[in-house]
């Protein structure tokens, strides 16, 4: 079975190494996710709980025929994310 969540788990990873919490302050991510959550920035909040109902979404009985859809969401950042924009302001695949 695969993990639908990665894709959300990796997008929250990076905004917690990019914060104030981890840069500037010194914490560990696990810490600003645990103790300094009012600190973080707003991507990086939503990203927690999108992760949140990711995971909640997979053990739910009740979506195993109609699927996960915050599973379905990370799968949507993650094909964002491998988009560049051009020259033009158009984006290309990679």
């Amino acid at each position: 079975m695969s993990n639908t969540c990665e894709p959300l788990l990796a997008a929250l990873k990076d905004c917690l190494l990019h914060s104030d919490c981890v840069l500037k302050q010194g914490h560990l991510p696990s810490e600003c996710l645990r103790d300094h959550t009012k600190e973080l920035p707003e991507p990086c909040l939503a990203l927690r709980q999108a992760t949140f109902e990711c995971k909640r979404g997979m053990l739910d009985m009740r979506k195993r025929f109609r699927g996960n859809n915050a599973g379905a969401l990370a799968q949507k950042l993650s094909k964002e994310q491998n988009r560049t924009p051009t020259s033009d302001g158009a984006t290309s695949a990679l």
